[in-house]
């Protein structure tokens, strides 16, 4: 059954044993992250998808109580309380998604895309069912949101965001930031449809303002660069920003979406039921109607730009400063007794790398669609995504593995990636010491690393130009004769069926 809003969720996470409640006083300026920290880094072990990660970070005090999502109930100065790592593991994650496995949203998508030619009418009947069933996943509009119980108008004399407890995460941060957003926008182009939303940090500059930070690769930034343009005589580009929506719509604004797919259609996809939208007060976009918190907002498109950061970012490092548009805000409105939902991104593990991983398998059908070579990937969080892909392939010819390398690089978000290392199939990719062995093994840098240059994720500190720079692909594939290789190739040392079941007989007589 899909979760109504983040209460329900917050209510599931408590009786599984998955949330502390905090009431200790805590300040939203560093503590809070800090406390965030040592308990998101506070397990090993973790979910069905990671291995041991005996983490260098651990706390010794945070793994006596485990990794939790935590409610802040008494910040200081605030009336609200604080949710934070409500994903931060792949068990919350999995059941925001409501399903006891990434696979099950893979295989819808993968019934959905796949290409077969029905041949019977059984078969088209079969396939018009599914398609029609998207049908019944597009958003509905009401009338009366509970995010709407209580309405702040923008005025110097009302508290806006200085009502909520927006948190300071990192020392050298350039001030307080809003981190778990659901950002809504419009594409000009489309004349009030082209919505979008994603995930983008904005920090608070004062009580009714923000920076908006947006990457030139984002679609919010694109349809910025639209409005820009649009010669039509307005000067604002109205926001909206959701703030604790239900777990599939924060989701959704961080999936990698073909262009033109709505990401409320991808939520109500995912919750199998509608989102249920309502039209903001102050400007003309609709937002999710059980969400906690909405700012609704213009930015001023012949306004100057704000500097935005520093920030401590999901690479480990800080983003440096920079300047983006302002967002001015015309209203908050919020339901009674509002939950703040934020997040922290930083040195992994973190929320964002749970977040992340359920996007690595639920969108491997559309990377598989585009290059079916693929049989499997893995995207390790320490690469922070981005830096580092490991691909595994049945290699069937001479430059296969090349083949595929370049293949990503034409692919979508995948263009960003620094490094892609590419496995043959029969090797355990998300095992990250048996993928070490092979990729130290296996290669021979002159031969088997191509470089090429192109664009890469704006984060990417060691690009000698912003957003650009080179990559690598490493072939760890075993060598064939076609591909130049006249040595013989050696055999992986195993050991003998009969030998391992004859011990496994025998063990606990060696150890009486």
């Amino acid at each position: 059954m899909a979760y109504k809003d983040l209460r329900e969720f917050i209510a599931d996470l408590e009786k599984a044993g998955e949330l502390i409640r905090i009431k200790e006083p805590v300040n939203a300026e560093l503590e809070i992250t800090e406390i965030t920290d040592r308990i998101s880094k506070s397990i090993c072990i973790d979910g069905n998808l990671a291995n041991l990660y005996a983490h260098s970070y651990a706390d010794p005090l945070a793994s006596k109580i485990g990794n939790k999502a935590l409610l802040f109930e008494n910040v200081i100065g605030y009336d609200v309380p604080v949710l934070i790592n409500a994903f931060g593991s792949h068990k919350r994650m999995l059941m925001s998604l409501e399903v006891n496995d990434y696979e099950v949203i893979a295989n819808r998508i993968r019934s959905l895309i796949k290409p077969e030619i029905p041949m019977s009418i059984g078969d088209k009947i079969s396939k018009l069912m599914e398609l029609a069933e998207i049908r019944n996943y597009i958003p509905k509009v009401i009338n009366n949101a509970p995010c709407q119980e209580v309405v702040v108008l923008a005025d110097s004399h009302n508290k806006l965001l200085d009502k909520l407890p927006i948190i300071k995460c990192w020392p050298e941060d350039g001030g307080s930031y809003i981190t778990l957003t659901s950002v809504f926008t419009k594409d000009p182009d489309k004349h009030g449809a082209g919505r979008n939303v994603g995930m983008y940090r904005l920090q608070k500059l004062d009580n009714l303002r923000t920076a908006m930070h947006w990457h030139k690769h984002h679609d919010g930034a694109h349809n910025y660069q639209k409005s820009l343009k649009v010669v039509n005589g307005k000067k604002r580009m109205e926001i909206a920003i959701a703030i604790g929506a239900d777990p599939a719509v924060i989701y959704a604004g961080t999936a990698p979406l073909p262009p033109g797919i709505d990401e409320m259609l991808m939520a109500g996809f995912i919750r199998q039921k509608p989102v249920e939208l309502v039209k903001c007060k102050t400007i003309d976009i609709e937002v999710p109607a059980h969400a906690e918190i909405i700012l609704e907002g213009y930015i001023d498109l012949d306004d100057d730009l704000a500097v935005e950061g520093p920030f401590g970012d999901h690479t480990g490092f800080y983003s440096l400063a920079d300047k983006y548009p302002v967002f001015h805000l015309t209203a908050l409105t919020h339901r009674k007794n509002p939950i703040y939902a934020t997040t922290i991104v930083g040195i992994p593990p973190q929320e964002d790398c749970y977040l992340g991983k359920a996007t690595e398998r639920i969108f491997l059908p559309l990377l598989q669609l585009v290059c079916p070579e693929i049989l499997d990937m893995d995207l390790p969080w320490d690469g922070v995504f981005h830096n580092c892909a490991l691909i595994k392939i049945e290699k069937k010819y001479a430059g296969h593995a090349q083949k595929v390398m370049n293949t990503i690089w034409g692919m979508g978000q995948m263009a960003w990636t620094k490094s892609i290392i590419i496995f043959d199939k029969d090797v355990d990719i998300h095992n990250y010491s048996e993928a070490s062995m092979y990729a130290f093994g296996n290669v021979d840098p002159q031969r088997d690393m191509i470089f090429t240059k192109g664009p890469l994720d704006i984060l990417d500190h060691a690009a000698p130009i912003m957003g650009y720079g080179s990559k690598v692909g490493i072939d760890a594939t075993r060598k064939w004769a076609d591909e130049g290789f006249t040595r013989e190739w050696p055999t992986l040392i195993t050991m003998s069926d009969e030998v391992k079941n004859l011990v496994d007989q025998k063990w606990d007589r060696y150890f009486r």
